[in-house]
């Protein structure tokens, strides 16, 4: 990765914080090589990701990963390209790497890969060949379409008196294809075979009469061969490690070739558009890539320049926020409103600026509306896009049902799921951060109706045995078999967290609504009364209910599972949400306790456990199959955008920005070190706290950036 001598002491930030690589010595190595990864994404919920190696080491790694029903319904269509050169002599090199069941890896293509870049948020490969030639591989997608580029380049020439010819190289790319959930795995068969349109520099591949055409278009010079052929027991050995089916077959329609010149580029473009290519067939092939292109790089340079309009260079005078903004856009996307037509059997969508939403994570989450919620402030307000942090606002409010805003979206488009106690909450507070920034105050006069009937529901109650407990104005929520806080695992039938009764963070994050509402009826000359009423009953009873003196710190739940007096006092970092989200719930005193044990127990390099190690509950590892990831999910494993409220409280006890900023440091390296440019989800909750789950999430990279820009005020 970037070098010793460029990160400076203890793994700080390296003055090329923007350029991003991995080296030599990693790309040669496959065991390391095929543990880092890319991401590239479409702004529908679309990506295209895989090893640095260029192996498929998940289900989930596709150079097309299709969102057929935007954000949703996410397809693996195109698996990978594998890459061969051939010299006018007849010399062969194989530059593409699988791994299969078996253990074997062939071909070895990470024998020539000198260098693995990230180009803003387009992966670079470079491959060196025989003499000074390099070969060149970029990777980016289509914002708003289900299409990938994929763009190479010759460099250089032999040494002089090689009597190889380097007049002409033969580029042959071998695509290979599946069709199915993301989630899933393909199963071969000798019988099966695609059904492929040969159209000489360009085909249409699919995988049965049903099926939604892949088009790949190479350009004029190139030619398309059929071969139709079945590779068996391609390994993915992160699914593996996850308990979850490791192998599946995947189908090669054919490959192209293409003649190249040292100087020259040639790009196959992969789309599932159902009218991709017109502009791409023909002798205007490449002028219409390079105008592609231009409008990618457009298109992040105004994401840089808004997110700092003082900044003319961004990525020169903040490398780390230039990196960070790009990361956050990866996670935002559209949800279209679909209209009322319908195109060769699928329901056309309409993309609309103010229908925003936010994928919780990469490669396996959809949108969530307690991540939305939680990341809106870091992906959308610290990087100045305001307008879709309001359409964002608005989508989700529109969805409210008695008084909650959905849970998530399943990935299949089915009905939103409300599951949540703290969701909803979480809205009043991304809301307030907005209305802070913006000003926008008709905004807030436009959504209070909702907003008042939102306090209204919880009030009387509503699903899942939310509401107010009448004798201390706090929240109790919890039903048999469902998980309503953030901490939501569940194995089968069995919530490994359930948290009945009234979770401390959910009473933090109800004070903070209910403080929010008295203001705002204040503002818009609305009647007060019964917020103010609420805000000063849970402000009498928070910490004489939720103190405990023993321990020096906050229970975790009081009153668990309705039972009076019965309280849970697991160490955890919840508690941090009531001395970051409100200022008067807790004396000086208790939250300096708070923050020490919390210190003592929970903080790591990586972020918070989310469990004391002292805990009989305590789990030292985040592995295995799904039951015991799910088992360990929230009682010990480290959570990166917990360094969040953790920063806050910091903050607001000690005033200290160059500590805060050392408190980031590790989080930010991996920036370069996992998933290039982007963060993970979570971490093993012992040494050497190695990331794990999503390779990137929201609001991991979201609560990053907003606290890295703490520390520049």
């Amino acid at each position: 990765m970037v070098s010793e001598q460029d990160t400076g002491e203890r793994g700080q930030v390296p003055s090329n914080a923007w350029n991003l690589y991995v080296e030599r010595d990693s790309c040669a190595n496959v065991q390391v090589g095929l543990d880092r990864e890319w991401l590239v994404t479409n702004g529908l919920g679309g990506y295209a990701a895989g090893s640095i190696e260029g192996a498929t080491t998940r289900s989930y790694h596709g150079l097309l990963v299709a969102a057929l029903r935007p954000p949703v319904e996410r397809t693996v269509l195109v698996t990978k390209i594998d890459e061969t050169v051939t010299f006018p002599d007849g010399l062969t090199l194989k530059l593409g790497v699988n791994e299969y069941q078996d253990g074997t890896i062939d071909p070895q293509g990470y024998k020539y890969l000198a260098k693995v870049a990230l180009e803003g948020d387009i992966p670079c490969f470079t491959y060196e060949l025989e003499g000074m030639l390099t070969l060149e591989k970029r990777i980016w997608m289509e914002y708003g379409q289900n299409t990938t580029y994929v763009q190479y380049m010759l460099h250089g020439a032999f040494d002089e008196g090689s009597e190889r010819r380097t007049d002409e190289l033969t580029l042959a790319l071998y695509p290979f294809c599946v069709y199915r959930d993301h989630h899933s795995a393909t199963q071969g068969s000798p019988d099966w075979h695609f059904l492929v349109e040969n159209e000489g520099e360009y085909c249409r591949v699919r995988a049965n009469e049903d099926a939604i055409a892949i088009t790949m278009i190479a350009g004029p010079s190139a030619h398309f061969t059929p071969t139709g052929e079945w590779y068996w027991n391609v390994f993915h050995r992160r699914e593996r490690e996850r308990g979850l089916p490791d192998h599946e077959d995947v189908y090669q329609p054919g490959y192209f070739r293409i003649q190249l010149t040292p100087g020259m580029r040639t790009t196959l473009v992969l789309s599932a558009e159902p009218e991709p290519f017109g502009e791409f067939v023909g002798v205007h092939h490449e002028d219409s890539v390079t105008q592609a292109l231009l409008r990618h790089h457009r298109r992040k340079q105004q994401l840089l320049a808004v997110a700092n309009s003082s900044a003319v260079n961004l990525p020169q005078q903040d490398p780390v926020l230039a990196r960070l903004v790009v990361a956050a856009d990866q996670f935002i996307v559209a949800r279209p409103e679909q209209t009322a037509g319908m195109k060769k059997g699928k329901p056309v969508f309409r993309l609309t600026p103010d229908r925003k939403t936010v994928i919780a994570g990469y490669p396996w989450f959809s949108d969530w509306g307690r991540d939305s919620m939680i990341s809106l402030p870091g992906l959308l307000l610290s990087t100045g896009r305001y307008s879709e942090a309001k359409g964002l606002l608005r989508a989700f409010a529109s969805f409210t049902q008695d008084g909650l805003i959905p849970n998530r979206f399943p990935d299949t488009g089915e009905a939103p799921e409300y599951n949540t106690a703290d969701a909803t909450l979480w809205m009043f507070h991304a809301l307030h951060t907005y209305l802070t920034a913006s000003g926008d105050w008709p905004l807030l006069k436009e959504l209070f109706p909702t907003l008042s009937s939102i306090i209204d529901w919880h009030v009387r109650g509503t699903k899942y045995g939310i509401g107010i407990d009448p004798r201390d104005g706090l929240l109790h929520a919890g039903a048999p078999g469902v998980q309503l806080t953030w901490m939501d695992a569940k194995v089968d039938d069995l919530v490994v967290t359930p948290r009945r009764g009234k979770p401390v963070e959910v009473n933090a994050l109800w004070y903070n609504t209910l403080s929010l509402m008295e203001s705002w009826a204040v503002r818009l000359s609305t009647d007060a009364t019964l917020y103010g009423q609420l805000r000063s009953q849970v402000r009498q009873n928070f910490a004489a209910r939720f103190w405990y003196e023993e321990g020096g710190h906050l229970y975790d739940v009081v009153d668990v599972e309705g039972t009076a007096g019965k309280n849970d006092a697991s160490l955890r970092p919840n508690q941090l949400f009531a001395a970051s989200l409100t200022r008067d719930l807790l004396t000086d005193a208790q939250i300096q306790a708070i923050l020490q044990r919390v210190t003592e127990h929970l903080l790591t390099p990586a972020g918070l456990r989310s469990l004391s190690p002292d805990d009989p509950k305590y789990h030292p590892q985040f592995k295995g199959n799904r039951k015991e990831r799910d088992a360990a999910y929230h009682q010990g494993t480290v959570w990166q955008w917990l360094i969040g409220p953790y920063i806050d409280v910091h903050l607001r006890l000690n005033n200290d920005l160059h500590a805060v900023r050392e408190l980031l440091q590790p989080i930010i390296k991996q920036l370069w070190s996992t998933c290039l440019g982007t963060i993970s989800e979570a971490a093993e909750p012992e040494p050497p706290y190695t990331p794990a789950g999503c390779f990137a999430q929201a609001w991991s990279v979201a609560e990053v950036l907003r606290c890295w820009l703490l520390t520049t005020e």
